[in-house]
């Protein structure tokens, strides 16, 4: 086959071409800003895993760089680090945001909702991630599922909690929109970084926090100082998440976005498995290694005034938010559909063999 002089020159500008984006390719580097300090295992873990597995499937070719909120000093600046460009991704979580776009709220998880399976299939299967991005779309942002705590405690109090009364006046450390439930039943709620939780209650800056779960919890030693710990409604399936600066996202290979899309996934469900063994793992030495801590669940009255409180707060919030209204709605329509076979395969399986 004869080739002219003008298709020599065409091809070897072809070949150019396709050596100089190789080369490109090769010098992907990112730089991820987590919320959380390089202990707070398993978030941490969650993180470190998905940049390993980048790195490891795209032969060294996309590595991505980690700080941890010791590092960049912003834990609750995230999302704005990486809608900015600071930071290529982030891991944090949705509902830190609520005050930025209430829209934002729901993608972790809300009071009362979904547990974790639920709201997975909802995620990846009922719509929640068209919602998630479509909600994080103004800000120039995606948004991926970053590994879920399963079930959250309800908190570690200095005192026992009989009634409403015990409730009004605390100072707790709560975020997303527990803490507006709480607030108005009369507590005053703050939300302060991981690194600084211990040291608050320490001083009586608080009176009670919570964080996630005994996995989590005990390491922090909570109990040395709240020794009530209760069970929890306010945070059923935490999903944490992984911010991508979206232009940074279109500029990835396919290939590169579709490592980088896998591993996330692999990651946020490797943090749920475990998450759970760390807090399976910790029950099991509570009654032996700290007998001072006291288990106890909400009073039913305490347990209804939230349910109600939280009803006519989603109702509050809705109003004027289409975008949220229809997360919830969601949210609502598809937890009410999946329960059904939560309690057949689940629930009457536990009642039946414990």
């Amino acid at each position: 086959m004869k080739f002219t002089k003008m298709a020599i020159v065409a091809l070897a500008v072809m070949l150019t071409f396709a050596v100089t984006a190789q080369a490109a390719e090769k010098k992907v580097r990112w730089k991820l800003a987590m919320t959380w300090g390089p202990t707070a295992v398993p978030f941490s873990d969650a993180v470190e895993n998905m940049a390993k597995m980048v790195e490891e499937m795209s032969g060294g070719n996309f590595v991505i760089r980690i700080d941890a909120s010791n590092k960049h000093k912003s834990p609750f600046g995230v999302l704005d680090m990486v809608k900015l460009g600071q930071y290529d991704m982030g891991h944090s979580a949705s509902y830190y945001w609520k005050g930025k776009d209430i829209n934002l709220l729901p993608f972790t998880t809300m009071p009362f909702g979904m547990t974790a399976p639920e709201q997975y299939a909802w995620f990846y299967h009922g719509g929640g991630m068209e919602l998630m991005q479509k909600a994080y779309a103004k800000h120039n942002v995606m948004s991926f599922p970053g590994g879920n705590t399963g079930n959250q405690m309800g908190g570690w109090f200095r005192k026992e909690i009989n009634s409403l009364d015990d409730l009004k006046g605390l100072k707790m450390r709560i975020p997303g929109f527990a803490g507006e439930v709480l607030a108005k039943l009369g507590l005053t709620v703050t939300n302060i970084p991981s690194g600084e939780l211990y040291t608050s209650l320490e001083r009586g800056t608080i009176d009670a926090l919570e964080w996630v779960g005994p996995g989590m919890d005990i390491r922090m030693g909570f109990h040395k100082i709240a020794p009530y710990y209760y069970t929890g409604w306010h945070e059923p399936a935490t999903e944490l998440q992984f911010l991508v600066n979206t232009k940074k996202f279109n500029k990835l290979s396919p290939a590169n976005q579709a490592i980088l899309k896998n591993a996330m996934k692999l990651a946020s469900y490797g943090m749920y498995t475990q998450n759970y063994h760390m807090s399976a793992e910790a029950w099991a030495k509570i009654a032996t290694d700290y007998p001072n801590i006291k288990i106890k669940t909400f009073p039913k009255s305490v347990m209804d005034a939230m349910k109600a409180a939280n009803a006519e707060l989603l109702k509050e919030k809705a109003i004027g938010n289409p975008l949220l209204a229809e997360t919830l709605k969601s949210q609502a329509d598809y937890q009410k559909k999946a329960r059904e076979w939560t309690k057949m395969s689940d629930y009457l399986y536990l009642e039946d063999n414990l």
